[in-house]
């Protein structure tokens, strides 16, 4: 029987916004994604910290994640690409789940560029609290992360 959801956190992932599992890890697109593109890699299993990854786990999430930023990146032509990992919430980590962020990017897509990385925080705490939805940023439909999880099912590996 097909999973339809997948545990990220205390958070549910619908299956319809994974576009690539393994037997250790899944990819999924965002909620509030900072740009065009970014989606996120897990763990399957719960883990807090990447030091309580099995060796496994740990080597299947990085190879995923490689192979879908080159893969994304060429997609959205892109030039460069962001990967962050928060480990712990000192570290700004929200989620407590072991997660890598992937972001395509583009030439001026942050005027500063070490930015993104605020943006990520923010939308990592709003996943942890009711906001009000602003209007630049506003969380997307199942269907919306679907068609675009579908896009990427295309082409992946």
């Amino acid at each position: 029987m097909a999973v339809e959801y997948y545990d990220f956190g205390p958070h549910k992932i619908h299956h319809s916004s994974v576009f690539y599992t393994s037997n250790l890890s899944l990819a999924f697109v965002n909620l509030r994604p900072a740009v065009t593109g970014h989606v996120l890699v897990c763990s399957k299993r719960e883990v807090k910290h990447v030091a309580d990854l099995t060796d496994d786990e740990t080597v299947d999430l990085w190879l995923i994640a490689k192979k879908l930023g080159r893969q994304l990146e060429s997609y959205h032509k892109a030039s460069s690409l962001t990967f962050c990992i928060q480990d712990g919430p000192q570290a700004g980590q929200s989620v407590p789940h072991v997660h890598i962020h992937i972001l395509p990017r583009k030439s001026g897509d942050y005027e500063n560029n070490d930015d993104i990385y605020d943006d990520i925080n923010e939308k990592e705490k709003e996943l942890n609290r009711a906001l009000k939805v602003d209007i630049e940023r506003k969380d997307r439909s199942i269907q919306e992360m679907a068609l675009e999880a579908d896009e990427y099912r295309k082409f992946v590996f």
